[in-house]
């Protein structure tokens, strides 16, 4: 009896123990049902296991985000870089020198934001737009502009500035990637320097600056005038300056290309939340990989739209990727002191 008891004993100590482990594989800030982290913590598992038919070596575990929607939110009303541009032309009082017809479109597409409607049309892309308003700035110049309008309130919520616009539980998904040996790249639309400031003090413990690929604006040195960089060599009275040119959009695409030119080892996660993050999701896939798309569907607390989450749910379906519904999977978006306000009530940043 005593034997028995024993055994018992050893048996629940077990499951105790068993209970215990899942319990810390669980990703912080998820909801503990959701479909897309289990998946997300059976796929690390293989791929981390040395026994494992599916083990991958930590040298090639490679996860890529996307920013705007996969990491950050995108309805401040829109993108942080476009958020930022709005500002700089509109609302900057030490900014005189934005051009005519470039201050027009930033005042018909804030109002079209704010309102919920079609974007105006434009002769630029708004990465052009952002070059040219920061043409002449050093890098240094223009990452303390960047990390100035981080410390401005989020539009559409109170308790909420941009600086902490990202979504908690993918922060806590970058770290436990982290945490097994993942190298995680964000592979995203937004420039590259204004990336690397806007994730200082969230996300640059785990992703370091040269983990970051964006798009390219480009730089010249003080002095280099008409010449070609390959015919110039910075001197010691050079400043490094943003010439005001966008050179490369990472779109579509074009991030598989930079995957292939910066890292060279296809990625075995991918994570996005739009049509322009397929590309790098079909490359992860074809070289064994997985891919996760993010869902606007939540309404409550975020300015989601349950329509084009449908669709763009359907696409990913028919792509193989699987979805993240951030409603149902996510246990907090942006955290509790967070306030989503009424959407008629949006304001521009002062």
């Amino acid at each position: 009896m005593k034997k028995r008891f024993a055994l018992f004993s050893c048996l629940a100590l077990l499951c105790s123990f068993t209970a215990a482990a899942k319990a810390d594989e669980a990703i912080p800030d998820w909801e503990e049902t959701s479909p897309a982290m289990a998946s997300i913590v059976s796929f690390v598992e293989e791929v981390s296991d040395e026994a494992s038919p599916e083990y991958v070596p930590a040298s090639e575990r490679i996860a890529v985000f996307d920013l705007d929607g996969t990491l950050f939110g995108e309805r401040f009303p829109t993108y942080f870089d476009q958020c930022m541009m709005l500002h700089r032309i509109l609302h900057d009082e030490n900014y005189e020198e934005a051009d005519p017809e470039d201050k027009a479109y930033c005042e018909a597409l804030e109002a079209a934001l704010l309102a919920g409607e079609p974007e105006p049309d434009s002769s630029k892309s708004s990465g052009q737009i952002i070059a040219e308003a920061f043409e002449g700035c050093t890098v240094e110049e223009y990452q303390a502009y960047v990390r100035d309008f981080m410390s401005y309130p989020a539009v559409g919520f109170e308790g909420l500035t941009y600086g902490e616009g990202f979504f908690k539980p993918m922060v806590s998904l970058v770290e436990y990637l982290s945490g097994h040996d993942f190298q995680v790249y964000i592979v995203s639309g937004a420039e590259r320097h204004l990336l690397r400031e806007l994730i200082r003090g969230t996300l640059d413990e785990w992703i370091p600056p040269y983990q970051i690929i964006g798009t390219t604006f480009s730089l010249a040195a003080t002095n280099q005038g008409d010449k070609a960089p390959r015919d110039y060599t910075l001197s010691p009275e050079d400043d490094v300056l943003m010439e005001g040119n966008m050179v490369f959009k990472n779109v579509k695409m074009n991030k598989v290309v930079s995957i292939l030119n910066e890292i060279g080892i296809a990625p075995v996660l991918a994570f996005g939340n739009s049509s322009g993050d397929f590309a790098m999701g079909e490359y992860a896939v074809r070289n064994g990989g997985k891919a996760y798309m993010l869902l606007c569907d939540d309404l409550e607390r975020d300015y989601g739209d349950l329509e084009t989450a449908e669709s763009f749910a359907a696409k990913c379906e028919a792509l193989g990727f699987e979805t993240v519904s951030m409603r149902d999977e996510f246990a907090t978006i942006y955290g509790d002191n967070a306030v989503k306000t009424e959407e008629e009530a949006l304001e521009p940043a002062a």
